[in-house]
């Protein structure tokens, strides 16, 4: 199989050559900070126990940022190539059915209750909450048998909800600080996380790779068609319930921990798809090793900037991603003529 640059490329090597790449990645964020970390002996005294400054810096700073890439980024990617495949539509993310914005309006009402100042987990526990309550809407529309275009109008209904009462949380903010530490969260960032933010999003976000990836036939299937996905004996509903319930887990906690990060689940799997032999389901893993690879790597252009405070990582994400979706607008728009 070539892909579209005309290198021959063998899938049985792509998710191995993906998966070492993101691994070399996860290393190289453990190894780079705004300070020198002498790591052989950081992961020495880890090991051994011993407390001490390099151990504390790799174990309390540098690991969880580095774990919440890898996990944020695999969700994200993951995902993207699900909507995409259930959709139909190159420009589907995960963010058409309400996922992102659902999650983000929960962590802003903790934000604006005060409980994120009072309760340490309030803040990812807000968002998560955010992002079930989109799912419960959701499942409502599942249970009537709706079609893809049904929820992706739902989607928008719920995009625009979450926009406007995050809006209406911002002018009613009590001061003008507390309407910028939102701002800032909206923006997504993977600094100042702990250990105790990748223990509580791993499990659901396990849940939703399993969701996800249990769907990969009936993906391949349904870009037949509905009708021949349905003649193969695939429960379209069921399938949607799925891959919605998946995406809502790995997403929505996602966004529960680092804000918005914005243009992955677009940017990779069309990056990813020709090499794949554009199968849907073959689509699924490498997307989320790919989009593991890519949050690691703008979160070590956000380290290396000479530029303080650090960027925040939705920003740089966006900044990769607009250009791409210009391109991509315009390829389709000649694929059209």
């Amino acid at each position: 199989m070539r892909s579209r640059t005309g290198v021959e490329i063998r899938p049985a090597l792509l998710l191995p050559v993906l998966g070492l790449a993101m691994l070399a990645m996860s290393g190289a964020s453990l190894a780079v900070g705004y300070a020198q970390l002498p790591l052989g002996r950081a992961l020495a005294d880890a090991v051994s126990g011993q407390v001490s400054l390099p151990a504390l810096v790799l174990l309390e700073l540098r690991l969880p940022r580095a774990m919440l890439g890898a996990l944020v980024g695999f969700s994200l990617g993951m995902a993207g190539a699900a909507m995409q495949g259930l959709m139909r539509n190159p420009l589907a993310e995960p963010g058409v059915v309400g996922i992102s914005s659902a999650a983000a309006l929960g962590a802003v009402a903790a934000f604006y209750s005060g409980l994120s100042a009072t309760v340490a987990l309030a803040l990812p526990l807000g968002g998560i909450a955010g992002a079930l309550l989109a799912t419960l809407v959701l499942f409502i529309l599942l249970g009537r048998g709706a079609s893809t275009t049904t929820l992706i109008l739902a989607g928008v209904a719920l995009n625009s909800f979450a926009g406007a009462a995050t809006a209406l949380a911002l002018n009613l903010a009590p001061n003008p600080y507390a309407a910028l530490e939102i701002v800032f969260w909206l923006m997504g960032s993977l600094a100042d996380r702990s250990m105790s933010h990748v223990w509580l999003v791993l499990p659901l976000m396990l849940s939703g790779w399993l969701l996800m990836a249990s769907t990969a036939p009936a993906l391949d299937a349904l870009s037949l068609g509905e009708e021949t996905a349905a003649s193969l004996g695939f429960d379209l509903t069921w399938l949607r319930a799925r891959l919605i319930g998946g995406a809502v887990l790995a997403v929505g906690s996602a966004v529960a921990v680092t804000g918005a990060i914005g243009f992955v689940g677009l940017v990779v799997p069309h990056l990813l798809r020709p090499l794949v032999g554009h199968r849907p389901g073959r689509l699924l893993v490498a997307s989320g090793l790919g989009g593991a690879i890519l949050v690691l790597v703008a979160d070590l252009g956000v380290r290396l900037a000479p530029i303080r405070p650090e960027l925040k990582l939705g920003v740089v994400t966006a900044l990769i991603g607009a250009p791409f979706l210009f391109a991509l607008v315009q390829r389709l728009r000649r694929e059209a003529l």
